[in-house]
């Protein structure tokens, strides 16, 4: 019997295609690693580039400043050490102590060198340093108000710490009237037991 011709069956042919294909997709592999390294490159080039130019204008600007703010802030403050406190926290029971060293920053405005020597045999004492030694008690009586108000608790976290830092920096302010104001309250040593 004889097939009929209309119907017409698909020759199979030897599958000669298979080393085309493996190498179509490794060409392919290459080519996507090529444009995604470019990609990134050129990514990468940009952010420098553009990040480098920001720097450079916000320094240029005085960190977004204009100029009268930056010739009125004052560039550095007259510091003075208060020494250690030792004192007794508000804690009923146990009762708590509390060991800090304590300095302040002060403003001067009139940008008097304060690095001149303050007192000893024969030498000049330095009238800014003379000034600020007249409130030490008063700033000290501040601070230990301040700090014996305050439970362990409360000065166990940073955030208490930094709040007595404002309570500080308020009170001190107050014993200044006006003719001075605190940039900073640092603490250089802080036991509490």
């Amino acid at each position: 019997m004889t097939k009929p011709l209309s119907k017409k069956e698909p020759e199979i042919k030897p599958n000669d295609n298979k080393p085309e294909k493996k190498g179509s997709i490794f060409a392919n592999i290459i080519v996507t690693s090529i444009v995604c390294g470019i990609f990134v490159g050129a990514n990468y080039f940009l952010q420098q580039n553009l990040l480098k130019s920001q720097l450079k204008t916000v320094t240029a600007d005085g960190m977004g400043l204009d100029e009268e703010a930056r010739l009125n802030r004052p560039e550095k403050g007259i510091i003075l050490d208060l020494g250690e406190f030792t004192m007794n926290l508000s804690d009923v029971n146990p009762r708590r102590f509390l060991k800090i060293s304590v300095a302040i920053e002060v403003t001067n405005p009139h940008g008097v060198d304060t690095s001149a020597p303050s007192g000893g045999h024969g030498e000049k004492t330095n009238p800014l340093l003379a000034e600020m030694e007249q409130y030490r008690p008063a700033i000290r009586d501040a601070i230990i108000t301040v700090m014996t108000s305050k439970n362990s608790q409360e000065l166990a976290t940073v955030a208490g710490k930094e709040l007595a830092k404002q309570e500080i920096t308020d009170a001190v302010n107050d014993v200044f009237d006006g003719e001075r104001e605190v940039m900073r309250v640092s603490f250089g040593e802080f036991i509490m037991q």
